[in-house]
């Protein structure tokens, strides 16, 4: 049996290079590289749901149900099956979402969503969350003059709590975070990710380069 491989979800609000420095490191991993909400076919149905910015009336609930449905298909199609096999996978986006984004930015419980993450992922968590640090007002004028989607149009508290919420979750778990500056040059940001993954986890995937 191949040993297992490594799970790392990259995390952050909205516009703090999630996605390009997921995408790099998984890259310089030789990983597999995939997202939430909206990575498998069934997700892709979940995503426009969540996002589409004409939606209205959605419950706070309802947003997390549908969150954990993705996840759910997420493990079981894509992530848990690459583990099995001993591929590293990157994922943007993991279960800390749900617990920033509903629990600290919506107000839901966060045992209730602890609950309902773990359930989802059949027990599947990352080996490391690594947590891109940019102030909020950064990441929105990252964002542009762009409409966003649903939840990138929600105003500044919410995503003042939101990236308040990932500090609290980073400084309660040490161990199974790291914080990375996400402020600098694409490269800079890209070399202090991969260095912070290098420092937890030796060896490194053999088609790490």
């Amino acid at each position: 049996m191949p040993t297992p491989g490594r799970l790392i979800a990259l995390e952050g609000v909205d516009g703090s290079g999630k996605s390009t420095h997921a995408r790099l490191l998984g890259d310089a991993l030789g990983a597999l590289v995939t997202a939430e909400p909206g990575g498998t076919s069934l997700g892709v149905a979940v995503r426009g749901l969540l996002l589409d910015p004409d939606r209205t009336g959605l419950a706070d609930r309802a947003e997390a149900l549908l969150m954990a449905a993705d996840r759910a298909q997420h493990v079981a199609e894509v992530v848990a099956p690459a583990l099995a096999g001993g591929r590293w996978v990157v994922t943007d986006r993991f279960s800390a979402s749900t617990l920033a984004y509903q629990g600290y930015g919506r107000g839901l419980d966060l045992e209730d969503l602890r609950r309902l993450v773990d359930w989802a992922a059949g027990g599947t968590a990352p080996d490391l969350t690594v947590l891109l640090d940019v102030a909020p007002a950064v990441a929105r004028a990252r964002l542009g003059a762009l409409p966003g989607d649903r939840l990138e149009r929600l105003d500044d508290a919410f995503h003042r709590r939101v990236g308040a919420g990932y500090g609290a979750l980073a400084a309660a778990d040490p161990a199974g975070w790291a914080v990375v500056e996400g402020t600098g040059s694409v490269a800079e940001v890209a070399a202090r990710v991969l260095g912070a993954v290098a420092a937890r986890f030796d060896p490194l995937p053999a088609g790490a380069r």
